[in-house]
């Protein structure tokens, strides 16, 4: 019965939903949860990486350390985007294109030394974990440096 309530949370992209059990249960230093998630004290440093401010959440009761709107997706891909699963490969692609712009190159060293330092959760305000833009940021967050270069 489980593994059908697990297949119906994540559709059939079953490779998505291991890649956030991974993030979000086996100790990877990288996790994403989120901002209406109580913390959990294994959350380590809590950072908002969302471009606009969650519906429904009041500036001062964000239970998060920091918000760095400046590593996510561009208004015009996240419009296009649209949180559509079946263009969730091509999204993918083009924001990490948009990592890889110097401008953003500051909020995503910074992240990169809060990874290092602990435990780091990613937050958003998406329902749809496994298709959301900080599912991709942890991604990157979690590569060699050989292979970002």
């Amino acid at each position: 019965m489980r593994g059908r309530r697990v297949q119906r949370a994540f559709g059939a992209d079953w490779g998505a939903r291991d890649r956030i059990c991974r993030l979000r249960h086996a100790g990877s230093v990288v996790q994403v949860k989120r901002v209406y998630d109580k913390p959990a004290p294994t959350d380590g440093r809590r950072v908002l990486v969302d471009r606009l401010w969650p519906r429904g959440l009041a500036r001062d009761a964000g239970a998060f350390d920091e918000w760095l709107p400046e590593v996510a997706p561009s208004t015009e891909l996240r419009r296009w985007y649209g949180h559509d699963p079946a263009r969730y490969g091509e999204f993918a692609e083009r924001y990490r294109a948009e990592l890889a712009d110097p401008s953003r190159a500051q909020a995503l060293g910074q992240l990169r030394e809060y990874a290092k330092a602990g435990p780091l959760t990613l937050l958003t305000a998406a329902r749809d974990l496994p298709h959301a833009h900080p599912t991709v940021l942890a991604d990157v967050l979690e590569e060699p440096a050989h292979r970002r270069d």
